[in-house]
């Protein structure tokens, strides 16, 4: 009887080895198109949590229907028009890391640390009619181990706090991992961004710290237990709504007499 190769059995393991990766490389692609379509209604339902918006059991894409997509050039404030970039299509990370549509920050800019931005970003408006009542903005920031992401809405006066709502971050569950509970996001609500010289006043400080009264509408209190994942929230708000993020985009809009003047 013929001896058997002493390599058989590797090429044996190589060849299932390769079938598997095969199948599992076929099933990602096949899967993909479901699991951005799965990805887009989460981020949906995450804007619309943050509006105050959303019911329990009935459809995402009918709820959001009364939300417009927009985008905006973060530099000047302006809206870009649809046929320049279409907002369906724009992939804010992805456009932050192509030198045309993003930048690298230095480190003192980037307090935030997500080390490059988009020169755009898509703003969401929720609408009753043609009025705008209250918009909808992206924002990101590094906590203690991962980048956290989440939404803030924002009344119509361009100030007032309504809801926020994080849906991605790899923090310490029961400790920064809570950004996600809704108690505590609660507490944002009808906090002011800025004070009434238009100076950026919000401030997300350390859990049960103590501050004169007057500075209350402008305090949320952060997470017990959590002081990086908390610090990495204020740096978020900071950078997010000072000069190099939605800061401009608010002073276009009441230059132009607000949203429905």
């Amino acid at each position: 009887m013929a001896k058997e190769h002493p390599l058989k059995p590797f090429y044996s393991v190589l060849v299932l080895a390769f079938a598997c990766s095969a199948l599992v490389a076929l099933a990602a692609v096949g899967l993909s198109p479901y699991q951005e379509t799965n990805r887009a209604l989460d981020r949906q339902k995450n804007i619309l949590a943050a509006a105050g918006m959303y019911q329990e059991g009935q459809s995402v894409e009918q709820q959001f229907s009364s939300i417009e997509t927009k985008v905006i050039e973060l530099a000047t404030g302006t809206f870009v028009d649809e046929n320049i970039i279409d907002p369906a299509r724009f992939n804010q990370l992805t456009a932050s890391l192509q030198d045309d549509t993003g930048k690298e920050l230095d480190a003192d800019t980037d307090i935030a640390g997500i080390r490059r931005q988009e020169k755009y970003s898509l703003v969401y408006l929720v609408k009753s009619g043609e009025s705008v009542d209250k918009i909808v903005l992206p924002v990101r920031g590094k906590g203690l181990w991962s980048t956290m992401y989440g939404y803030v809405a924002v009344d119509g006066d361009l100030s007032t706090i309504r809801g926020v709502s994080f849906y991605e971050h790899g923090e310490t569950p029961g400790l920064g991992g809570e950004i996600e509970n809704k108690r505590w996001q609660q507490g944002w609500q009808e906090k002011q961004l800025y004070n009434d010289s238009g100076d950026l006043a919000v401030a997300v400080v350390k859990s049960g710290a103590q501050s004169n009264p007057e500075n209350q509408d402008y305090r949320i209190d952060g997470l017990s237990g959590a002081t990086i994942t908390t610090k990495g929230v204020d740096n978020m708000m900071q950078f997010w709504f000072g000069s190099h993020g939605f800061k401009p985009f608010f002073e276009q809009i009441r230059n132009n007499g607000g949203f429905n003047g």
